[in-house]
């Protein structure tokens, strides 16, 4: 009769540099299972250098005034819309990237002046005409509780 091999169990890279045990010798026992430790995740709103605010979101904090980069993109992308052009056309002329301009519009990226202007310039705008229609928006959202002697200052440092 044909002995028969004991049943294969799976190997590590450890065992292969083991020295080879005897048939006879009992198996070690299997070591106890360990959960993964959890990877903390981190808050972005926390990172060092970011720009998001920790301020409750604006669906919890009506009275909040919005961002001038949020309705600097609202402005941007209706001006785009208007002239029926693509991101590609207008961040061409631009000599932005078309995801870049799309992070302005979306509120995420807060360009330079000098980003301002070329986009303004792609839209046949002045940075002028863009500055007015920002503050006008942000007049327009302002709550009613706010002076009106503090908004002519917001708008003549906007201007």
């Amino acid at each position: 009769m044909a002995e028969t091999a004991p049943p294969l169990s799976p190997r590590t890279d450890d065992d292969r540099h083991a020295a080879p045990t005897s048939a006879s010798a009992p198996a070690p026992a299997p070591a106890p299972a360990v959960a993964p430790t959890p990877v903390p995740t981190r808050d972005p709103a926390l990172a060092p250098g970011s720009r998001r605010s920790t301020a409750p979101s604006r669906s919890t904090a009506p009275s909040r005034e919005p961002l001038w980069r949020d309705l600097l993109g609202e402005s941007l992308r209706s001006l785009r819309h208007a002239r029926g052009e693509t991101l590609v056309e207008t961040a061409g002329r631009a000599g932005v990237s078309p995801q870049y301009l799309s992070e302005v519009e979306r509120g995420i990226k807060e360009p330079s002046s000098e980003m301002i202007a070329a986009m303004a310039g792609a839209l046949g705008v002045t940075l002028v005409d863009l500055t007015l229609a920002v503050s006008e928006n942000l007049k327009s959202r302002r709550p009613e509780a706010r002076s009106t002697a503090v908004g002519r200052t917001v708008f003549a440092l906007a201007a």
